[in-house]
Parts: C-alpha cells; sequence; structure tokens
C-alpha cells in the first residue's frame, strides 16, 4: 500500500493499492495499443484537448492545489500559481506543437528533402514531489502533442496528485490510455523501463535516480532525458541595486520552502556590499511567514517529510563545525526547518558543495569577477546562475564564462514554457519546454527523394 500523509498535520491523505505486475503489464499493452491510434490524429484535433485540460487546471485549481498542500507541504498560494502554470504549458504547446514539428524543407541535391519528426511511442515519466503538478505537466504536454503516450511514475508521498494528473487528461477527453499512472514504488522502475514498449524515459529527480535510470535505459538503447540536482548561485557585483536583489533573492532561496532544484543555494557577494546586502537580507528572510501551509498567509510550510528536514540540519551543523556561523535559524521541529542563513561559507564545506534542499542559504564573499566566476563553476552542478548588476553589457560578455544550463541577469532562475530548461555536469543532460523539449522524444526523420 502507497500512504500519502500531510507532514504538517501527520495525518493520512490517501492510500492506493501497488500495481501487480499483471496491472502493470495491463497498462502498458493499453498505452501500447493507443500509440497506434493516437499518432494519427491531427494537431488541431490534440490541441483542442489540451486546450480542454488548462480549462479543466484553471476551472479547478484550487482543489488540485490543496491536494499537493496536503501532500507535501507546499504553501497554498504557491501550489495554486503551480497549477496555474500547468496549464500555461498546456495552452502554450497547444497553440505551437504543429509549427515546432511541422516538416522543414532542405535543398539538397535532391529532388526533394526534408526532415521530419515524428512520435516514438510510450514514454516512461519518473517525476518527483516537490513539484508534483508542474514537473509532470511540462512534459506530459509536449509529449502528447507530438502524439506519444505518457505513463507516470510518481513519488510516492504524492500518488493522490498523480492520480488527479491523470483524472485531469481524462476529464479533457483524451482517450484511455493516453496518459496513466503506475501506482509503483522505485523498485518497479527497472523493469517498466526494460519493457520492450516503453521506448524512452525521462526523469526529474535526485542525481542517485537519475544515474540508475540513465543505466539501465543506457542498457536497453533507450533514450532518457534527465534533470537532476542543482546548486544554483545568486552573485550579487558591487553596482547592483541593493533592495531589488535581495528581494528577488528571497524568493529564489525560500519559495516551496527551498525545496527546489533551480533553487538560488549559494550566495555569492561582492565582499565590498556584503554587511549591507546581509543586513537588509536578514531582515527579510526573518520576516517571512511560517506555519499552516493550507493558510494563505504562509510562504515557509513544512519540509516534505522529516527525514529530509534532519538531512539539512546535519548539513548545517557539519558546516558550522569547519568554520561556518548561522546569522539566522538553524533549529529544526519534526519536517519545520527555520530559514536559515550562514556566512563564513567555503567550497569545501556540505552547505556549498552538496544540494541543500530546503530553506537554508549559504554566503560566501569575492573581491573580483574572476574569482567569481569560479566560485560559480566550482560547482559539480550546473542548472542555472543568476547574475545581479546593473552593468548590462558587461555582464553579457561574461555569459560564456558560466557553466550552467542557465544564466538569469537581474531575475532568479525560472522554467518557462516558451525557453529550454535543463543542465550541464551532473544537473543532467536533454532539454524540457520550448521547440527543444518537444523535440527530445520524436524520430528526427531524413526523406529524400533522388
Amino acid at each position: 500500500m502507497i500512504i500519502s500523509r500531510n507532514p504538517y498535520t501527520g495525518e493520512e491523505v490517501g492510500h492506493l493499492k501497488e500495481s501487480t505486475k499483471t496491472e502493470i503489464d495491463t497498462i502498458l499493452e493499453e498505452a501500447s495499443k493507443r500509440f497506434k491510434t493516437w499518432k494519427k490524429t491531427d494537431f488541431k484535433h490534440r490541441a483542442g484537448l489540451m486546450k480542454n485540460a488548462a480549462k479543466e487546471l484553471i476551472s479547478n485549481k484550487q482543489e488540485y492545489a490543496e491536494t499537493i498542500t496536503k501532500e507535501m507541504g507546499k504553501p497554498i498560494s504557491q501550489a495554486i500559481a503551480e497549477v496555474e502554470k500547468c496549464a500555461w504549458v498546456c495552452e502554450y504547446y497547444a497553440e505551437n506543437a504543429e509549427k515546432q514539428l511541422t516538416d522543414e524543407s532542405v535543398k539538397t541535391d535532391a529532388q526533394k528533402s526534408y526532415i521530419s519528426y515524428e512520435p516514438i511511442g510510450v514514454v516512461l515519466a519518473v517525476m518527483p514531489w516537490n513539484y508534483p503538478f508542474w514537473q509532470v505537466f511540462r512534459f506530459a504536454a509536449p509529449a502528447l502533442m507530438a502524439g506519444n503516450i505518457g505513463v507516470l511514475k510518481h513519488a510516492s508521498n504524492v500518488m493522490q496528485s498523480a492520480n488527479n494528473i491523470q483524472k485531469i487528461f481524462e476529464k479533457a477527453g483524451f482517450p484511455e490510455g493516453c496518459f496513466q499512472n503506475i501506482p509503483v514504488g522505485s523498485d518497479k522502475v527497472e523493469s517498466i523501463i526494460r519493457d520492450k514498449r516503453v521506448k524512452a524515459v525521462t526523469l526529474t529527480g535526485s542525481n542517485a535516480a537519475g544515474s540508475a535510470v540513465a543505466s539501465v535505459a543506457g542498457e536497453e538503447i533507450k533514450k532518457s532525458v534527465l534533470e537532476l540536482g542543482g546548486s544554483n548561485a545568486l552573485v550579487v557585483f558591487k553596482d547592483a541595486n541593493i533592495e531589488e536583489t535581495v528581494k528577488t533573492c528571497i524568493q529564489a532561496r525560500f519559495q516551496n520552502t527551498g525545496q527546489s532544484c533551480i533553487a538560488g543555494k549559494r550566495l555569492i557577494l561582492d565582499e565590498s556590499i556584503a554587511d549591507k546586502f546581509l543586513e537588509l537580507f536578514v531582515q527579510q528572510a526573518g520576516e517571512l511567514k511560517s506555519g499552516d501551509p493550507l493558510d494563505e498567509a504562509t510562504y515557509i510550510g513544512v519540509m516534505a517529510r522529516e527525514d529530509l528536514a534532519k538531512d539539512l540540519e546535519d548539513q548545517v551543523q557539519q558546516s558550522v563545525k569547519a568554520g561556518a556561523k548561522i546569522i539566522l535559524g538553524g533549529k529544526r521541529k519534526g519536517a519545520y526547518f527555520e530559514p536559515t542563513i550562514i556566512t563564513g561559507v567555503t567550497p569545501d564545506m556540505p552547505v556549498f558543495k552538496e544540494e541543500t534542499f530546503g530553506p537554508v542559504i549559504s554566503v560566501t564573499t569575492f573581491n573580483d569577477e574572476k574569482e567569481a566566476i569560479q566560485l560559480v563553476n566550482t560547482s559539480s552542478f550546473g542548472l542555472g546562475v543568476s547574475v545581479f548588476t546593473q552593468d548590462i553589457e558587461h555582464v553579457e560578455g561574461l555569459i560564456p564564462e558560466f557553466e550552467d544550463g542557465a544564466v538569469f541577469i537581474n531575475e532568479l532562475v525560472k522554467s518557462d514554457p516558451r525557453l529550454p530548461f535543463g543542465g550541464t555536469k551532473t544537473s543532467g543532460y536533454g532539454r524540457e519546454l520550448s521547440i527543444h523539449g518537444i523535440r527530445e522524444f520524436v524520430n528526427i526523420k531524413t526523406v529524400y527523394f533522388k
């Protein structure tokens, strides 16, 4: 039995019986058969259904958001925003998929030659709990619009949300089998990937999970896309607008109670403005309201599980023993962890070199831009970096120096359906969203007429 439990109250939210081997086989067979007809539907038909999904999300956003909040503790206002963003990605691909996958004529010595983009079949999505709707929809919207079929293995603590997502597509009018949730534990993932009916896999999750999935997919010679951990830097140069930058950095680190791969986890400050910046940063972080995630005024909720909060506590304590200093927070109570700011952090400390998946931010200073860039790139992760400065022309010349998959100037790193999303190094490979995301799971076919 897979049980979803409210991390704030400890109460059971719901439970599902784990799928048997026979039930998994039935789901995959239904998905495989559905692909034979779904791939022949036209874009106009698919777009109409996808717009229906967007309408369903908006119409019942409160209900879906409350389930998210009860299952993994996301503050309700942020859960509603997540559901609304899912509607956006559905609308985006409904409006753009046909253009993104239209045959491309290429002039060669042939009478006619072109590139076509054709669906590949059943794609397995292995998804995490921290954005239980968004992580799924940013895969599902382009995959279904491309003519593929989706099967979902969601995190065990958000299975009610997983069921809701399947129901959303069904309510939107998608044929049975187009998108199905498979309620199973992680121990069943390998056999599903190896099933001949599954043609590819996408995973958002930990580095360990990504490595395991990539290994199995590699053995089976199946396409995989991985979006893994991140330890994004927030680089603040001395000419930055301090007040605006503090406001942005607060959101970058503490939204979703800090449980985001693209959160700004390492604050890297110019030494000359560090004291001034931190005075305001500590003040605003200390004013963030903690409490019941279902309270609309709450900004910091509980973490999704108590063991995750304990892991974060251990990272903080190890860093303090190594010489770092806590200037705000640092205490844990059950699954709740205070907004925490740690200064005097060096690259060899856990809060710098590891991913801190919760409301903790490390602070390191630099003396020149060369040192700042080196501190950013020292990380084994490469998801994104935010740079704050008023010298736009100069910073544009620095962009090639950063090894990350995204560079945001005077803004927090965020995903946008119109832009590709993905990382480098141990943050994974492949891209989601935009034209690049929808083309990850298609057969890019060359056609040549002599």
